[in-house]
């Protein structure tokens, strides 16, 4: 006979409403942000074949993403900028018409508060040799002179109205500097969100025809070695400790006990980001029949959230959101 433990457990687990009832971990439409790829110099949104469903913008699309997003009543949207031009240092990065602080600029009236507008602070979609930072003599990424254009790409994006920073170039040092010239400039409300725990990941790929990324090479001296968790948690401390208001681990999927340890051990919000990767991965293997899509992307982001990230940035953001709200269960 089936002991009482395991009876009980069982009894837990019998119709949607006890298990929703019981449920440890939930999502909600808030805690979701939209990567949004804004594309200089096109008139009609591009479709990009390797993340199906997804698709650069012209930017007098903007407002109608916005709008969209703003219904389903996400968290809010994640700017990522490709432009028309790129050299070696990143210039379009810090030009105030430069496309990603126009783009800012046109979220920002558009949201009216209604949801946070997030801009992308790196120089990877800048400049002509696709690193994260621009690049000493030997050819090395020069760390503290690509802080130096972080402040001013900083100040930039908070000029046009950005409410969150994110961080992704992983250069050491860079919340400090960043969050000098944001005071420094007026802009103490700005907040920043560090990429702390951004690995060196073969997941990014899809990302990478987006923005139509001119990489050779890779970024592993400066992005984190997927073999090791402490340094994860050592990076998003040093971060928090600089002044960052949010952490973040890249990707998500493979990382869940990175994000675990920052989880417990962080003093500040811990955010997760579902790369286009894990995006992709699901969408073609859905598309051949191969697994239930919905329910991979309910149990993908149920398991991020389980995880301990308190925001999740996903593609599939708007669409979950909806389903949400129409009392589906992702699960």
């Amino acid at each position: 006979m089936t002991s009482f433990p395991e009876r009980r457990l069982r009894r837990l687990r019998a119709t949607p409403a006890l298990r929703r009832l019981v449920a440890e971990s939930d999502l909600a439409p808030r805690h979701l942000v939209l990567p949004v790829f804004v594309r200089e110099g096109i008139d009609a949104a591009q479709p990009i074949a390797s993340m199906p469903g997804v698709s650069q913008r012209p930017l007098d699309a903007l407002p109608a993403v916005v709008e969209e997003a703003a219904a389903a009543g996400i968290g809010g949207i994640m700017l990522f900028g490709v432009p028309a031009r790129r050299d070696a240092v990143g210039s379009g990065a810090t030009d105030p018409e430069g496309i990603l602080n126009r783009a800012i600029a046109v979220a920002a009236e558009a949201a009216a508060g209604r949801l946070t507008v997030q801009a992308d602070l790196c120089l990877d979609e800048f400049t002509d040799h696709g690193h994260c930072g621009v690049l000493a003599a030997d050819g090395s990424v020069d760390n503290d002179a690509t802080l130096e254009i972080y402040a001013r790409m900083a100040v930039a994006q908070a000029d046009a109205g950005a409410d969150i920073l994110g961080l992704s170039g992983m250069m050491d040092g860079q919340v400090a500097v960043v969050r000098r010239a944001l005071d420094a400039a007026g802009h103490a409300r700005v907040a920043i969100l560090a990429y702390a725990a951004k690995y060196a990941s073969a997941f990014y790929g899809p990302f990478r025809d987006a923005v139509e990324s001119t990489l050779q090479g890779d970024r592993r001296t400066y992005q984190l070695d997927p073999a090791n968790g402490r340094e994860g948690l050592q990076e998003a401390l040093v971060d928090a400790d600089e002044g960052a208001d949010i952490v973040m681990v890249k990707p998500a999927g493979p990382y869940l006990d990175v994000l675990a340890r920052v989880a417990e051990a962080s003093p500040v919000p811990v955010w997760a980001y579902q790369v286009s990767g894990e995006y992709s991965l699901v969408e073609h293997a859905a598309a051949a029949g191969l697994i239930d899509r919905d329910r991979a992307i309910g149990e993908t982001l149920v398991g991020i959230r389980r995880a301990g990230a308190e925001t999740i940035l996903t593609y599939w953001a708007i669409e979950v959101a909806q389903r949400l709200r129409a009392g589906e269960s992702l699960t």
